[in-house]
């Protein structure tokens, strides 16, 4: 049974932006993350949010932002300056506790279906 479902991701070129968005509609969870995966790759921790903080892989510091409304329980990731090498599959993930390692994929037991994220130079 699918409790997080993403949305938000499409085609942009190089530099430009998108924001993703996961809607939650059945629990309000401890932890939130993000996650992505490109073909022939492993999935990777990309952003988590937790206790008001939040955590970002190297690769993305500085360029993606992410967030959450707790009245819409929805999570969001900002993504700006956007290079061909965020090209991947985008997952929201969830959990009821806090993360020792909250880019860690094994930290989280709810999953969305994912969204495509594709970047053209």
């Amino acid at each position: 049974q699918v409790d997080l479902v993403e949305s938000g991701g499409g085609s942009v070129q190089a530099g430009g932006s998108l924001r993703l968005s996961c809607v939650a509609s059945k629990r309000i969870y401890t932890s939130y993350g993000w996650f992505r995966q490109a073909p022939g790759k492993e999935r990777e921790g990309v952003a988590a949010l937790y206790s008001g903080v939040a955590r970002y892989a190297d690769s993305v510091q500085g360029r993606f932002t992410i967030s959450r409304d707790n009245a819409k329980n929805t999570l969001y990731l900002q993504m700006n300056s956007l290079k061909p090498e965020d090209t991947a599959m985008y997952y929201c993930a969830a959990d009821h506790h806090p993360p020792q390692w909250p880019l860690s994929q094994h930290e989280y037991d709810n999953w969305g279906q994912g969204t495509q994220v594709t970047v053209s130079s």
